[in-house]
């Protein structure tokens, strides 16, 4: 597992932490609420550019509401590279959720078309013409875990197709809505639980493996959770998730590198 820089390294703004640089890409610790694109004022790309002094390319994206791992490429070739291995599903993207609500199953596929609901939304479909596909795992808390509300449940989920909102709607298809996530009717918390936990890749040869436990919100921050993610998901590519081969009639799902 390669090692990131110290906690801390941050910009003015609180927007971003600095976690890895390399020649060809930067890694990033989005912090939840900070917007991908500049809005009323400068994006994170933008702002991770300002801090660093250098130009940067996007090659995926995550939610403004969502926290964690954000890869950016530091010169055209290796934007195209990456663009390359997020469509061919040869980088490895983990991400954790936390919801109040007992899903229908405790772990398995999420798979089906998305189209637009209202208010911004999205719904899932039970067709499969260009499925958004995720994988998932979950753990309850045993014992008291004062600092969470009864029925407070973890996920570990792991997208095989990258739709906008794919996992936050894929959690509401299973009656566990993401706590925070007022657009799919999550319970009110102080953030929207979703957080970009870790990726993993071969680059140029080199194999790289990040993890980033979450540092925003206080049920994400419980001992409780940080302990689920060092004893059981400290490494998230080692646990024995489906491999999309498995779903032949599914290889040739179109990816747009969002989530």
């Amino acid at each position: 597992m390669t090692d990131l820089m110290p906690a801390g390294v941050i910009d003015e703004q609180a927007s971003f932490r600095l976690l890895f640089r390399h020649a060809d890409f930067v890694l990033v610790d989005k912090a939840a609420g900070v917007s991908f694109h500049s809005e009323d004022g400068p994006g994170l790309v933008v702002a991770v550019e300002a801090a660093l002094g250098q130009k940067l390319y996007a090659v995926h994206r995550l939610d403004k509401v969502t926290s964690g791992l954000l890869l950016l490429a530091t010169s055209p070739q290796a934007a195209a590279g990456f663009t390359e291995m997020f469509s061919a599903r040869l980088i490895s993207k983990f991400y954790l959720a936390l919801s109040l609500c007992k899903p229908k199953q405790k772990q398995g596929w999420v798979k089906g078309d998305m189209q637009p609901a209202r208010r911004g939304a999205y719904k899932l479909t039970s067709t499969l013409h260009n499925p958004a596909l995720t994988y998932f795992l979950s753990a309850g808390f045993d014992g008291p875990a004062t600092e969470l509300l009864e029925g407070a449940r973890l996920f570990l989920l792991k997208p095989y197709s990258g739709k906008t909102h794919q996992l936050r709607v894929a959690l509401k298809s299973q009656g566990a809505a993401i706590a925070g996530d007022a657009l799919y009717q999550g319970a009110p918390a102080d953030r929207v639980y979703l957080h970009a936990y870790a990726l993993a890749f071969d680059w140029q040869g080199e194999q790289y493996q990040f993890v980033c436990p979450p540092t925003q919100g206080g049920w994400f921050t419980s001992s409780a959770v940080q302990q689920k993610l060092t004893t059981a998901w400290a490494q998230p590519w080692t646990l024995a998730f489906p491999l999309l081969k498995m779903l032949p009639s599914l290889s040739g799902i179109e990816q747009d590198n969002d989530c």
